[in-house]
């Protein structure tokens, strides 16, 4: 389907303007046109003065982008990535040649690096190296003036980048430089490529700085713009036929870059973009069972080991964290409770908080991120982009210096057991969510870790997809050696995946126990909420709980009078009654009906009511066509103190 555009009608007064704007950029450009000898070009341009000089501007430009490339690349990565003092005034001298005067440019240069000038003498001396009047010296003229525009271009492009592929790259092994070079590099190489392509066109078009500090030496520095420039004097049909020639060089290149230096993305036609594969279940081997993550498949040798846990950890989180091998352990808690800042703690990523870290008795604290053998699965599971779901998985065996048959063997032998060795040649793009997170999943699992990390790695996928995950991931953690860490906000994976519930709040522990004790006890009234439960903080007194919110409620067990406590009442416990009940219940509150969600097959009601905190109840279909439930219909809850648990703060 085309996309509907609106066509608005420019005021003249805003019109007129840039019309003329368009025609003052364009009349000189038609002057080169039209004052051009056709018929004398091919003369004009293969003198012997040209010739040489065009050879001469190749030369120094080629140069110009190589120096460029090998300086500028680093100092972008620099400004894009580290923070460090100084770094606006580094910005600032990047971006000086850029509106610095060329013949000053030259000037400086000259004063610099000239023979009276601070490096000079040293150069010369030392070296015996001279960059005045010498085509090295137009080389650093160009360079100069020209690799600016690759430092711009490429530091935007690393801007836009997430640093999640880089961190995710490095958790699998993969030291700074492999990292930058396998990863960052080609994930930029559009940003790359448009400010080499920039740096080079303006590196053939110096003048100004070149005749400055290099002069203009037929054969040594005469460059193409400087045989323009005396052509002008002599020959002007000459120079307007080589103008052309450059004219020509520069229109090509910003007609090659199609929009990239000014940050418009080349737009894909609906041809070009791939299409997702459909998500299919994980197959499974027959007898019914999936291969567990234990079983050594053909090519994918494991070492058998061990890896407990001990982790202290400071900073912003404040806790002690134990684990037998094997565990798995679901971290939950409110949004800023500090669950991915502990991940990233654990990885070493992260200033705000601080690991000691040891893992099978080895103390890998010192180690940076690449050396610790934790692997990290963050939300979007950042398979790299570039690379297929084969070159993906294979990544962290090829960091451990793996040879690569056996790399892409070991890889596709995972691939097959999480059930996604069919798509192995795929890139993420033409992968369903669930497939991209089941390769995100082997690709770590890949790496050998002795510590795992899954960053909510079911949350952007829809029910069924994350069904097949969940039953892909519970199977495969089963005869995992080390420790799993999974944050979560899904009850059902929070329940379904762990061993233990650590429960977070603030960075620091508000519990830590097998996740049936959390479902009867939360100690959290988010984490009540989170299992669908109502939860209702107050201070215990002789008949029940003072709310916080105001109002009481009459329990079977009190605690000690003064107590804080969270009374805990399952949605399912709560009734629902058009006029007030009769009979044994204790606690009943007048109310509105605020919301009617689905759940499964059965419905919740929010009631609020001036009596009590909010209350959630559970009732069938049936129950609330025959009770005439709707949004705004006034109705009674009740509670029997016997349905209410008091959980101690």
């Amino acid at each position: 389907m085309s996309r509907l555009r609106t066509h608005t009608r420019p005021p003249v007064a805003l019109a007129l303007p840039a019309l003329l704007a368009v025609a003052f950029l364009l009349l000189p450009l038609l002057g080169i046109l039209t004052r051009t000898q056709w018929g004398d070009l091919a003369t004009h341009l293969s003198s012997p003065g040209v010739v040489e000089a065009l050879k001469l501007s190749l030369l120094v430009s080629l140069w110009a982008l190589g120096l460029s490339l090998l300086l500028g690349v680093p100092l972008a990565w620099l400004l894009a990535r580290v923070d460090f003092r100084g770094k606006p005034l580094v910005r600032s001298l990047v971006l000086l040649p850029m509106v610095l005067p060329p013949t000053v440019g030259g000037v400086a240069l000259l004063l610099g690096f000239g023979r009276r000038g601070l490096l000079g003498p040293w150069l010369e001396d030392g070296f015996g190296i001279t960059l005045p009047f010498h085509t090295s010296g137009a080389v650093v003229a160009a360079t100069f003036v020209a690799m600016p525009f690759l430092v711009i271009s490429l530091e935007g492009a690393l801007g836009g980048l997430k640093q999640s592929y880089e961190e995710t790259a490095a958790s699998l092994g993969a030291p700074p430089v492999r990292v930058f070079f396998t990863v960052t590099l080609p994930m930029v190489a559009p940003g790359l490529i448009a400010g080499a392509a920039l740096t080079w066109a303006r590196a053939l078009g110096e003048f100004g700085a070149t005749i400055t500090f290099a002069g203009n030496l037929p054969g040594t520095t005469q460059t193409l713009p400087l045989q323009v420039y005396l052509l002008l004097q002599d020959q002007p049909e000459a120079a307007t036929s080589v103008s052309l020639l450059l004219l020509a060089v520069a229109m090509a290149v910003l007609v090659a870059l199609r929009g990239r230096w000014t940050g418009t993305p080349v737009a894909r036609s609906a041809a070009e973009a791939p299409k997702p594969a459909e998500e299919t279940p994980p197959p499974v081997r027959p007898g019914g069972a999936a291969e567990p993550v234990g079983a050594v498949a053909e090519g994918a040798p494991r070492d058998g080991g061990r890896w407990p846990l001990h982790a202290e950890v400071t900073g912003f989180n404040d806790l002690t964290l134990d684990a037998a091998a094997g565990t798995t352990i679901a971290v939950v808690g409110e949004n800023g409770a500090g669950k991915t800042t502990l991940l990233r703690a654990l990885l070493g990523l992260t200033p705000r908080a601080h690991a000691d870290l040891v893992l099978g008795g080895t103390d890998v604290t010192a180690l940076p991120p690449h050396r610790r053998q934790v692997a990290w699965v963050p939300q979007d599971g950042a398979l790299f982009p570039h690379l297929s779901a084969l070159a993906n998985t294979a990544y962290g065996l090829r960091a451990r210096r793996v040879p690569r048959a056996d790399a892409r063997r070991e890889a596709q032998a995972w691939l097959d057991r999480l059930g996604v060795g069919h798509l192995a040649r795929r890139r993420p793009a033409q992968l369903s969510g669930g497939q991209a997170q089941r390769v995100a999943l082997a690709r770590a699992l890949a790496a050998r870790p002795r510590l795992l990390l899954l960053d909510e790695p079911l949350a952007s996928l829809d029910q069924t997809t994350r069904a097949h995950v969940r039953h892909t991931l519970r199977t495969h953690l089963a005869g995992f050696g080390g420790v799993c860490l999974i944050v979560t906000h899904d009850p059902v994976e929070a329940v379904s995946l762990a061993d233990r519930v650590l429960v977070l709040a603030d960075g620091r522990t508000l519990q830590d126990a097998p996740p049936a004790e959390v479902t009867r006890h939360p100690r959290s009234p988010w984490v009540a909420r989170m299992l669908g439960r109502n939860a209702w903080p107050g201070t215990a007194s002789a008949d029940g709980l003072v709310l916080a919110g105001g109002g009481r409620l009459v329990v079977a067990e009190a605690l000690p009078e003064g107590a804080r406590a969270l009374a805990i009442i399952g949605p399912e416990a709560v009734s629902v009654h058009r006029d007030r009940p009769g009979g044994s219940p204790r606690n009943v509150w007048r109310g509105t009906v605020r919301e009617v969600t689905a759940v499964g097959s059965r419905l919740r009601v929010l009631v609020s009511s001036p009596e009590a905190p909010d209350l959630v109840a559970e009732i069938t279909p049936e129950a609330a066509a025959e009770l005439g439930i709707a949004d705004g219909v006034e109705v009674w809850t009740s509670v029997k103190a016997t349905e209410v648990t008091l959980v101690p703060l």
